[in-house]
């Protein structure tokens, strides 16, 4: 039986309280400053300075202003960063917003495939309410990224620029939301009075049809081919003519995106380690690339990313930003705030802990572009945001490896880095991945801006 608090224990807990000389002084710091402000450890700031024993020069960073595209921001810097060195073209940026207009066209169709695939299932089902509850957003993961570009290519920002829809996208997010939940209930009806596939199949190519109206009007519409005209930093004189996004990519960029896989860190009971993992609904192109997890150590992730970093190559990573970090100040440092010490609490979880209880979760994308290693092991990582120059030092972030082990879920890795053991691991795993359920944590989108 539930039971009430008391009156007298109220009173206790303000005798308690009373009592304590140090609640008294932590109440007004904490009142006046804020509970941050109030508990933040100055040290970070000496522990943390940005000097590092392996470095990658990546340059100027990129801005992703008011929208939640940190994937497609950090996923695309990982490949600008060679080819502005390549071809010798410093400041050069890949156009987000090409990648985000294919990106919400592609969650669209997912979305009403999805729809059509569960419309005999009830409104109040969890994986039906799931679906609606967030048809399509800024967010997404590295494999999604992947198959956008699989499809579609890439093109430079030159070409393709930002619109305001794209640096500022509640108002786009909200009003193609708006549309896909009133379409998929249409599509819901259709299914259930036995129509068609041909008949609902046409159905939907009307209704992306007015998806793709929305997103020209807002974002702009894509180029099939275009002219890639630039200067390099000699002043020579450049010009690719009629050159299509896959062409563009594959010449520029000339990746195999298949050597590039996804692993994490997730030390909870049902995710073995060396296990590969895929979650339910969650990915945006039809028949493309499917998110594909392989489960690791802690220790063992480190040991690619600082073996990539060494070969000089940067390393895109998720991670949960907004726990135990200063924006301002570029900091990310589980000893930045000493909570425990303000209220006398013990605020102490596992990281599994936090994964199951829904206290941490992936947010936020970035690049790793350094590490300090002391003996061998790392004290604390250079990162590459993309917030802008205004915050952290010029747009980068010093991050510690305490917070690494704390807050870091997963790093995308070239295979060749990866042991025969774990190639073969992933290559099998991959065949019949586990799937998770599509709230895992293991399926939080990088969003945070």
């Amino acid at each position: 039986m539930a039971k009430e608090i008391s009156q007298a224990a109220i009173e206790n807990f303000k005798a308690d309280f009373a009592s304590r000389k140090d609640a008294r002084i932590a109440a007004r710091a904490a009142q006046t400053n804020g509970i941050f402000k109030a508990s933040q450890d100055t040290q970070t700031q000496i522990d943390l300075n940005p000097t590092f024993s392996i470095e990658i020069e990546t340059g100027k960073v990129a801005d992703q202003k008011a929208s939640g595209r940190c994937w497609m921001f950090s996923a695309l810097n990982t490949m600008r960063h060679p080819l502005q060195k390549k071809f010798k073209i410093k400041g050069f940026e890949l156009s987000q917003n090409y990648t985000n207009f294919w990106d919400k066209f592609e969650k669209s169709n997912w979305f009403f495939e999805n729809v059509i695939a569960t419309a005999n299932q009830d409104l109040g089902d969890r994986k039906v309410s799931f679906l609606f509850a967030t048809p399509q957003q800024d967010g997404g993961q590295w494999d999604m990224l992947c198959g956008l570009i699989e499809k579609y290519g890439i093109v430079p920002k030159s070409v393709y620029p930002e619109t305001f829809s794209a640096t500022s996208s509640t108002a786009l997010n909200d009003t193609l939301n708006t549309l896909l939940r009133k379409d998929g209930l249409k599509l819901r009806e259709l299914v259930k009075a036995g129509k068609s596939s041909e008949e609902i199949e046409s159905a939907k190519d009307e209704m992306l049809n007015e998806v793709f109206r929305v997103l020209a009007i807002s974002l702009g519409v894509p180029p099939k081919k275009f002219d890639f005209e630039y200067r390099d930093d000699d002043k020579n004189y450049h010009i690719d003519r009629d050159i299509t996004p896959q062409e563009f990519f594959k010449k520029y960029v000339g990746w195999n995106l298949s050597d590039y896989i996804s692993t994490i860190n997730a030390p909870t009971t049902d995710k073995p380690f060396h296990k590969v993992f895929s979650v339910e609904y969650l990915g945006n192109v039809v028949g493309g690339r499917q998110v594909r997890h392989l489960n690791l150590p802690i220790d063992e992730m480190k040991e690619l990313i600082i073996n990539q970093l060494k070969s000089g190559e940067v390393v895109w990573f998720g991670s949960n930003v907004v726990k135990d970090s200063e924006r301002r100040a570029g900091l990310l440092d589980t000893k930045l705030y000493r909570r425990d010490e303000l209220f006398d609490v013990d605020f102490s979880m596992s990281k599994a802990e936090k994964l199951d209880t829904g206290e941490s979760l992936m947010d936020h994308a970035m690049v790793i572009t350094g590490v300090d290693l002391v003996d061998g092991k790392p004290t604390k990582w250079k990162i590459e945001n993309s917030w802008g120059e205004k915050a952290g030092f010029k747009g980068y972030f010093v991050m510690s490896d305490d917070w690494f082990n704390a807050f870091v879920y997963q790093a995308v890795i070239n295979k060749k880095f990866l042991s025969d053991e774990l190639k073969h691991a992933f290559e099998d795993g991959s065949k019949n991945p586990i799937q998770l359920l599509p709230w895992d944590p293991m399926g939080a989108l990088a969003m945070e801006f």
